[in-house]
Formats: C-alpha cells, sequence, structure tokens
C-alpha cells in the first residue's frame, strides 16, 4: 500500500508540475515574452538549413506522428504485445492514452485558436488547423512514452531498459523539432505539447 500511495503522489505531482509548465508556456505566448521570444529566432534557424534532401526525411519522418501514421503504429503495437503477453493492458492503456491526447490536443487548438508561422515559411504540404499545441508532438509524446513504459514492464536487462527509454526520448524530441523544422508549428506549441503530453 505505501508503494502505491507513494507511486500515486509522485504520478499527480508529475502531472501538476507538466500542466502547471504547460500553462506558463501559454501564458508566454499571450503576453508575447519569455519563451514565445525563441519562436521566430528557432524558426528562421531552422528555415537556414533547410535543402530538399533533408525536408522530404523531415516530412516522411514527421508523418508517422500524424493522425494515419501514429494510430496505425500504436494499434499495432497494442495488438501484437497484447497477443504475445496474453493480456488486454496494452489494448486498453493505449486507447485511454490514444483519446486522452486526442482531446487535449482538440480542446487547445479550439480554445487557443493560434496561426501557424506564415506560409512563406512553411515546407508543403501546408496545414491549416489552429497552431497551438502541435498535435504530432502530443500524440507522439503519449503514445511513444506509453509504448515504452510497457516494454519496460517486461524488459529485465539494464541495457535494454536503457536503450528503450533513450530510443523514445529522441524520437519524442525528433518528433516536436520536425514540426518547428518544417514551419508547421512554433516552438511553444511543441514545447507545451510535450509538457502537457507528459502530463497525460
Amino acid at each position: 500500500n505505501v508503494a502505491l500511495v507513494v507511486t500515486a503522489a509522485v504520478g499527480i505531482a508529475v502531472v501538476v508540475v507538466a500542466e502547471l509548465l504547460a500553462g506558463e508556456v501559454y501564458e508566454a505566448v499571450t503576453r508575447d515574452d519569455g519563451l514565445a521570444r525563441l519562436d521566430e529566432p528557432v524558426l528562421e534557424a531552422m528555415v537556414s538549413v533547410r535543402s530538399p534532401g533533408l525536408d522530404q526525411a523531415v516530412t516522411w519522418f514527421t508523418n508517422l506522428g500524424g493522425t494515419v501514421g501514429m494510430p496505425v503504429i500504436a494499434t499495432t503495437f497494442a495488438l501484437v504485445t497484447a497477443r504475445v503477453w496474453r493480456s488486454w493492458t496494452p489494448v486498453v492503456l493505449m486507447s485511454i492514452g490514444a483519446i486522452g491526447s486526442l482531446l487535449l490536443t482538440v480542446a487547445g487548438k479550439d480554445l487557443v485558436g493560434r496561426a501557424r508561422p506564415p506560409a512563406s515559411l512553411a515546407v508543403p504540404p501546408l496545414e491549416t488547423s489552429p497552431s497551438f499545441p502541435s498535435g504530432h508532438t502530443l500524440n507522439a509524446t503519449v503514445l511513444i512514452g506509453l509504448m515504452a513504459y510497457l516494454l519496460l514492464l517486461h524488459q529485465e536487462r539494464r541495457a535494454s531498459r536503457v536503450a528503450t527509454v533513450v530510443t523514445a526520448v529522441v524520437l519524442v524530441v525528433a518528433m516536436g523539432l520536425s514540426r518547428v523544422y518544417l514551419g508547421h508549428h512554433w516552438l511553444t506549441d511543441v514545447v507545451a505539447a510535450w509538457l502537457l503530453g507528459l502530463g497525460w
């Protein structure tokens, strides 16, 4: 019981801190200060390193976190692991995670209604939905995080566990940065999505 209480307390603390920090990012956006002052310089820096080959590679990668790629990956993972482990836990957990992530994304975009970066700075195809938070980043944070968590429950070797965590972190960070690189989101959209996803 003590372990359960401690785990719940730590979990609640992570949620509260993550959501408070996401709120601070939102406040910075509305006031156009703090972290929001990095939005334009970071986007300009990303634009300066673009090349046709890199644009294509980053577009391919970012599509994995889109409305088709990420659901296919998450569903496949959940079904395969549920069958191998003979447990419905992966299916239930991934479903709850996906639904919550989608609701957070839609609610955030509707409530904030922030415009995306100028179309002249974006790599096609252009996106028209509101910018804050980044849906690709939020969904990737939640679903890749849950996949890593489920794998950790079944891994005993430290090397495997470290590789799982590092891979998940790299993929989530790369997904967020890909959105800025392509000019589809501001840096603050991505940071808020990381925080909201971590909290969820």
